[in-house]
Order: structure tokens, then C-alpha cells, then sequence
């Protein structure tokens, strides 16, 4: 891949988004940044102009990211590094989502990583080259009570993007898919972390909330850090496939991993038990 590339960045007007456009942008690359209100770059984004394309998008809509993809090789002729990585969470029991609530976390977290995806891979498939990097969640690995659309979401990101790779390997192209642990960024503030509307006092939403507002701001993964290993990895002639980020991440799935073992030899009696004799 050349020095300069052009990348494209859903969810970039904040928190891991925004960290990546600004690092990319200093590195002396292009951008594409596609956000619901790129009012929020007229002050977050002031250099690199030149190099630099906000564009408003609704990603849940298809004919939006189409637009956007072909706005972006308009302006820059082409597209290297794509990143899925604009989501949000809505945290309450499956009992009290309603099924638009459930739907839009899907629409978000999964739909929009397949629309860019479908609209980019024409152009990275005909130039032979491209990295597409989905931001997915340690969460798209082991699930957490009142969280399940997320949960739903994120493991589908990672099982996209693992049949993905293997699609797209004899054209060049290269996926990543990116696990983080907890970061410090906005994610738990209000605007990107959504509650059940309908609660039900059993399942002590209320006491969740209050939990999870408390946190925001004490997650101990420093997210400069992150993205400065998304732009290294971009690099490699061998990047991984699945990329877990942050220690805490690491070792939730290390004992889940053990957990599910020790179930499956459990029951390793059943599971062998049902071919024809």
C-alpha cells in the first residue's frame, strides 16, 4: 500500500472515530469522515483541510452509502483503509426492548458495516488492494446480561468479517477485525449509549444506569493508543484477522474460552452422539 492512503471513517465526529481521523490526517493521509452531524469537525478537525472530506451520511441507508462511497472516489480517486466503526449501545433486558429499540442497534452496529462493505468492494476488488477494518467489541465475544442487541450486533460483525476475509484474500484485500476492551472515550455518555424506554423495575435498570454513567471517564484503555495501532497495523503484510485490544479484553475471553471447554467436554457424551449408528 502507498505512504499516502485515503481512508474512510464511519462514526468519525467522536470518541475512537474522531481520534483516528486526526492521527491519520497528522500522518499526512487523506480522509473521509462520515458522521450524522459533520457540523461537530467545524471544531474538532481544523488542519489538514486539503486532505480532508466530511460528509453527513445515514449509514443505516443503503443509497446514502453508495452515495458517500462514490462522493469519496470522486474527490480522491480512490480508497485504501475502510473502518467500520460508528455504533452505539442500548442497554436493558430483552423483556423490556421494544422492537424498533432492538432493530435500530442492529441497523447501527451491523446493517451499516454491511452497506459500506457491499458499496466499497467494487472499487478495492478492481484496484486489487484495500484493508477493511470492523470495529466489533469484546462484547462480540461473550455476551452481558442487558445488553443483548449489542451483543447480537457485535458477534455478527465478527462472524462477517471472518467469512469476509476469506472472500476477498485472492483480490488483495486484506480484514481486521477489532476487538476492544473498555477505552476511555464518550462511548457510555448519553448520545452514544442508549436505555430501554420500557423498564421494568425487576430487572433494576435504573441501578445499571446509574452504574454505567459513574464509569464513563474511568476506563482504563487510553484510546490514543488504539488508533495508533489501527494505523500501524494497515502496514503489515500479515495483519491479524482478529485483533482483541486491551488487557481487560484479553482476559475476559481467556476464562470464557475455558468456561465454554470445560461445558463442551461436559456434555461431549451428546455431542458425539448423534450420527447414524
Amino acid at each position: 500500500m502507498s505512504s499516502q492512503q485515503v481512508w474512510f471513517i464511519t462514526g468519525a465526529s467522536k470518541g475512537i472515530g474522531l481520534a483516528l481521523t486526526k492521527l491519520a490526517l497528522s500522518q499526512g493521509h487523506k480522509v473521509v469522515a462520515t458522521s450524522r452531524n459533520i457540523e461537530d469537525f467545524k471544531t474538532s478537525i481544523t488542519e489538514h483541510q486539503n486532505n480532508f472530506l466530511p460528509l453527513k451520511v445515514d449509514i443505516t441507508s443503503d443509497s446514502e452509502v453508495k452515495n458517500a462511497i462514490q462522493q469519496s472516489i470522486d474527490k480522491f480517486g480512490k480508497l485504501d483503509v475502510i473502518v467500520n466503526n460508528a455504533g452505539y449501545s442500548l442497554v436493558g433486558s430483552m423483556e423490556e426492548m421494544t422492537n424498533e429499540e432492538f432493530r435500530q442497534t442492529l441497523d447501527v452496529n451491523f446493517f451499516a458495516t454491511a452497506n459500506v462493505i457491499r458499496h466499497v468492494m467494487p472499487h478495492l476488488r478492481g484496484q486489487k488492494s484495500g484493508h477493511i477494518i470492523n470495529i466489533s467489541s469484546i462484547a462480540g465475544y461473550v455476551g452481558f446480561a442487558n445488553a443483548a442487541s449489542y451483543n447480537a450486533a457485535k458477534f455478527a460483525v465478527i462472524g462477517l468479517s471472518e467469512a469476509l476475509a476469506q472472500e476477498v484474500q485472492p483480490f488483495g484485500i486484506k480484514v481486521t477485525v477489532v476487538a476492544p476492551g473498555q477505552f476511555r472515550t464518550n462511548f457510555m455518555n448519553k448520545g452514544s449509549i442508549t436505555y430501554a424506554k420500557n423498564k421494568i423495575p425487576v430487572y433494576g435498570l435504573d441501578k445499571a444506569e446509574e452504574m454505567w454513567t459513574q464509569f464513563s471517564g474511568q476506563q482504563t484503555g487510553d484510546p490514543a493508543k488504539l488508533v495508533k495501532i489501527l494505523t500501524e497495523i494497515v502496514a503489515l503484510e500479515n495483519a491479524p484477522l482478529r485483533l482483541l485490544l486491551g488487557p481487560d479484553a484479553y482476559e475476559l475471553l481467556k476464562e470464557h474460552r475455558a468456561k465454554e471447554m470445560e461445558e463442551f467436554q461436559a456434555w461431549k457424551d451428546l455431542t458425539l452422539s448423534t450420527d447414524f449408528d
